[in-house]
């Protein structure tokens, strides 16, 4: 069974790091990568082509909304599930 990819983006390294760890403990999820802005965020979920990504609204540089809209244009198949 392959593992569902999961990108974290939120500026809180807290944060990040317990959903890593809450995702990564379910046997079909893995964590393939995170940022702590909205503009790192679009750029490298669009690299690494997560099937979820989970992006907080309120970030610094790009916020989540923004980082939304660009990451669909470049890649529509990408889920992503608003945090806020």
């Amino acid at each position: 069974m392959e593992k569902l990819r999961i990108f974290l983006a939120d500026d809180h390294m807290v944060v990040r790091e317990g959903l890593k760890a809450m995702i990564n403990a379910q046997p079909d999820m893995r964590v393939i990568g995170e940022a702590g802005d909205g503009q790192t965020a679009w750029q490298q979920a669009q690299e690494c082509q997560p099937d979820v990504v989970i992006m907080d609204i309120t970030m610094p540089n790009v916020n989540g909304v923004q980082a939304t809209a660009q990451l669909k244009r470049a890649s529509p198949n990408i889920k992503v599930l608003a945090l806020s």
